[in-house]
């Protein structure tokens, strides 16, 4: 039998088996390319949801001192802020306790003074008392600021006026700000994370087999007597990694798909945003991403190899998944643009492409040829030091 044939009879091999165990094939194949994009899709939408309906709704704030400054107070309900009745809160301390405890989320403080300080030019105080810690609460002490600062803006426009002065006086420098994004440039500040869905996905789909291959027949004594046929060691790893990939590679088109289904349900046009990720945008990061499941199949099988159990390797390999996602953190705490140099880190260069192709942006062939070349050296490179090490005669020691 040539290596060929053997590297096809293990694969087939494999890749039956694993269509037997039902349990393990929910979770690699359903499971793991479906809830990532509806995780994506329901966060982004609640997220969204939340933000529209906090800046359009009427809040109902409490207000101490609300008899000292009606204009105040009628200028917030005119931007949909509104005065909550029968408070029940008379200074500071009660304010505070109220907010810590939960029972508001924030209080407006007007000082008895307000109108005397208003009237003397002399600067009137109002007090805005939040827990910062609230995440809830903060587009609503946002909202608040700024109307009380938009209201102060107005007080010092007509202070101006009246003592004819013109009120572009106190602004000598005036910024005219130029937004040359994109609708669907802007969406990939939300679309970017996909990605690390995208990656982890079919390392997901190929983690149960690589170490069901490997460490799970180790474990179940099936491995020695496979080992010892007359076949090489080289052609069994190599038929073993095939149907790795294959489980990898029908995970990531699952995925794809199911993002992009997801994303046409996105209200990315409430925020000014529009996707280019459509079907051949889809299709063109399939190519971009494929690359890099050989390196990740051979680094699973290869560390998977070397333990014990099924359960020693499951610990190491839940912790390796997640390094290739450690360049998609750094990429977007740096705002790393593609380049030449970023190419040759795997993972990061497939972030880095796809994010491109969902700004509607083309992909630069220099960039693509170098990230695939490269990503399959290394994935050929790690597979190559996997059966070498496979080829060791105290391998099963």
């Amino acid at each position: 039998m040539s290596a060929f044939q053997t590297i096809r009879t293990v694969w087939r091999k494999e890749v039956i088996d694993n269509l037997r165990d039902r349990r393990t094939l929910i979770m690699t194949l359903l499971f793991g390319p479906l809830f990532g994009p509806l995780f994506f899709a329901g966060m982004i939408n609640f997220s969204v949801s939340q933000q529209l309906s906090s800046a359009e709704e009427t809040i109902e704030i409490p207000i101490v001192g609300s008899e000292h400054a009606s204009n105040v107070v009628a200028y917030l309900a005119s931007r949909g802020i509104a005065a909550k009745a029968a408070v029940s809160i008379a200074n500071y301390d009660e304010a505070a306790a109220a907010v810590r405890n939960g029972s508001e989320d924030l209080v407006l403080l007007i000082d008895e003074d307000f109108g005397a300080q208003l009237e003397a030019e002399a600067g009137a105080h109002v007090g805005l008392v939040f827990d910062q810690s609230n995440n809830r609460a903060g587009s609503e002490v946002s909202r608040v600021r700024n109307s009380l600062q938009a209201y102060s803006r107005q007080i010092g426009t007509l202070r101006l006026v009246a003592r004819g002065i013109r009120p572009n006086v106190i602004e000598p420098i005036i910024i005219d700000n130029f937004d040359v994004s994109t609708a669907s440039g802007r969406s990939a500040l939300l679309l970017g994370i996909s990605t690390y869905f995208l990656l982890l996905a079919p390392l997901m789909g190929g983690l149960y087999l690589a170490i069901d291959t490997t460490a799970g027949e180790r474990e179940r004594k099936s491995l020695e007597p496979l080992l010892t046929t007359p076949v090489e060691r080289s052609s069994l790893l190599l038929g073993k990694l095939g149907a790795t990939i294959t489980y990898m590679t029908i995970s990531l088109a699952l995925t794809l798909i199911s993002f992009t289904l997801a994303i046409t349900f996105l209200p990315l046009e409430s925020l000014g945003m529009s996707s280019a990720f459509g079907p051949l945008a889809a299709f063109a990061a399939f190519f971009v991403l494929i690359p890099f499941l050989p390196l990740g199949a051979a680094l699973m099988t290869m560390v998977a190899s070397f333990s014990k159990s099924y359960k020693e390797a499951q610990s190491y390999l839940s912790i390796m998944i997640i390094v290739p996602t450690l360049p998609l953190v750094f990429a977007s705490i740096m705002n790393v643009r593609p380049s030449m140099l970023m190419m040759l880190v795997p993972s990061l260069s497939q972030h880095l492409l796809v994010s491109t192709l969902i700004r509607g942006e083309a992909v630069q062939m220099g960039m693509f040829v170098v990230s695939v070349i490269w990503t399959l050296m290394l994935g050929a490179a790690v597979t190559w030091i996997a059966i070498r090490l496979y080829k060791r005669e105290g391998f099963l020691a």
